[in-house]
């Protein structure tokens, strides 16, 4: 079995970083990628696709310093679906992106980002204590 998702697309919102109760950083934000289409009368359509990008340790500390609302990014992840009792005792889940790899594209927000923007993370099991939220 495979489960790749790669997407190019903006951020919708600044992220938000978070630390697991280990101190391991988390950093979270939205992601908007567009398609675009023609319908059969000639209309020209735009779609827009929203991805909750879950990302960890050193390159949440990157994403969260360098990354803002609008900034052009490339993705690479693998999508879970995270579910949890909601106050009122309902099941809640939520489909996320947990990206292994971001790429900064266009031009940076007046900070230059170090090694051209590339960070990678090791693949590594979290486990679900670890979590923030």
């Amino acid at each position: 079995m495979y489960n790749k998702l790669i997407a190019i697309g903006n951020v919708g919102k600044d992220p938000e970083m978070r630390f697991t109760p280990s101190g391991k950083p988390v950093t979270s934000f939205s992601l908007a990628t567009n398609r675009f289409s023609t319908t059969a009368d000639g209309e020209r359509r735009q779609e827009t696709e929203w991805f909750n990008i879950v990302v960890w340790g050193r390159q949440a500390e990157n994403c969260n310093q360098f990354l803002t609302k609008g900034r052009q990014v490339y993705v690479e992840g693998e999508v879970r679906t995270r579910t949890w009792d909601g106050p009122d005792g309902q099941k809640r889940s939520r489909v996320e992106v947990h990206a292994n790899r971001v790429v900064f594209l266009g031009r940076p927000a007046l900070t230059a980002l170090p090694e051209e923007g590339v960070f990678e993370g090791a693949e590594e099991t979290i486990e679900p204590e670890e979590l923030p939220f």
